[in-house]
C-alpha cells in the first residue's frame, strides 16, 4: 500500500505556518481584551432641539469571529433597555473601536480606549454632524493573561 510522504521542506513550511498563525492569534488576544467587556457611562446629545435625549448607557463589547460587536443599552428607571447591537472593528494600534450604523440614518460610532476609560462620538454620516458624545468606564475587569 502506498503512503504519501511529505518532504522535509514541506514539513517546515507547514510547521512555520502553524506557528506563525498561533503566535499571531496569541499576540492579538491580549490587546483585544482591552476593549472586551462592559462599559457604563453617559451619552450626551450635542444637537439642541433634536429628538436626541441624554442617556445613562451600558455598552457591552464582545469578540465575534474576526471582529467585534457592541450591544448598547440605555438605562430607564433603573432598567436596561436594549437599543441594538452593532458590528465593530478594533484598531489595536490606535486603541480605537469603530461601529457603523447603516440604514435610513447612516452614522459612525467611534470610541477611544484609554485603560479603564472609553470616550466616544456618534457622527451622522450624511450630515457630517456630531450627534453624541460618550464618557464611560469599564464595569467588568479586563482579562489578564
Amino acid at each position: 500500500m502506498y503512503a504519501p510522504t511529505m518532504s522535509s521542506s514541506s514539513i517546515r513550511v507547514v510547521v512555520g505556518a502553524v506557528l506563525f498563525t498561533t503566535l499571531s492569534v496569541a499576540s492579538a488576544t491580549p490587546d483585544a481584551d482591552a476593549v472586551i467587556g462592559a462599559w457604563e457611562g453617559e451619552s450626551k446629545c450635542t444637537v439642541p432641539d433634536s429628538p436626541c435625549r441624554d442617556e445613562h448607557a451600558i455598552y457591552t463589547v464582545k469578540q465575534d469571529g474576526g471582529g467585534f460587536t457592541m450591544q448598547a443599552d440605555k438605562v430607564v428607571s433603573g432598567e436596561r433597555v436594549n437599543m441594538g447591537t452593532l458590528p465593530c472593528r478594533y484598531d489595536l494600534a490606535g486603541k480605537r473601536l469603530t461601529c457603523v450604523v447603516d440604514g435610513a440614518k447612516p452614522a459612525d460610532w467611534e470610541f477611544v480606549i484609554a485603560g479603564e476609560a472609553m470616550t466616544g462620538t456618534l457622527t451622522l454620516r450624511t450630515e457630517h454632524q456630531l450627534y453624541r458624545r460618550v464618557q464611560a468606564r469599564r464595569t467588568t475587569p479586563a482579562k489578564k493573561r
